[in-house]
């Protein structure tokens, strides 16, 4: 099968930089698939996974929270807000990172809370966890 180059980066570090052959994409107006010789394309994506498969068959998943996506004819560019592969994930602070966002949401009443902050920290960790677990 054709391959193309695949560069994960975000503000951090690049994550991943290679060969695949396939590529998987949470984009924010829903998922999509990427092979070689795609038309060239530039759209956001959401929090979700990230999966994409090397020349040799090796399947490869990252937790991301948001950013964009490149495709050109050759190469794909992913500049993600964060990007995690399920071996760097820690799902316990993930599970301590969903129950503090639960905790700022139920207090969203009480308190001064930027709910929308609130709840993007919890579908991040909802998202680890699923993806880590």
């Amino acid at each position: 099968m054709p391959a193309f180059a695949l560069e994960v980066v975000t503000p951090e570090r690049v994550a991943y930089s290679g060969q695949v052959a396939s590529l998987q994409a949470p984009g924010s107006e829903g998922g999509f698939g990427v092979l070689a010789g795609h038309i060239p394309l530039l759209t956001s994506l959401q929090i979700g996974r990230l999966r994409f498969v090397e020349e040799d068959g090796n399947e490869v998943q990252m937790a991301i929270s948001g950013g964009f996506v490149e495709v050109g004819r050759e190469q794909v560019a992913v500049l993600a807000e964060t990007a995690e592969r399920v071996e760097e994930i820690d799902v316990a602070r993930a599970e301590a990172a969903r129950q503090r966002a639960e905790e700022r949401l139920a207090r969203a009443r009480e308190e001064r809370v930027d709910v929308a902050r609130a709840e993007a920290a919890l579908a991040r960790a909802i998202n680890r966890i699923r993806i880590g677990s």
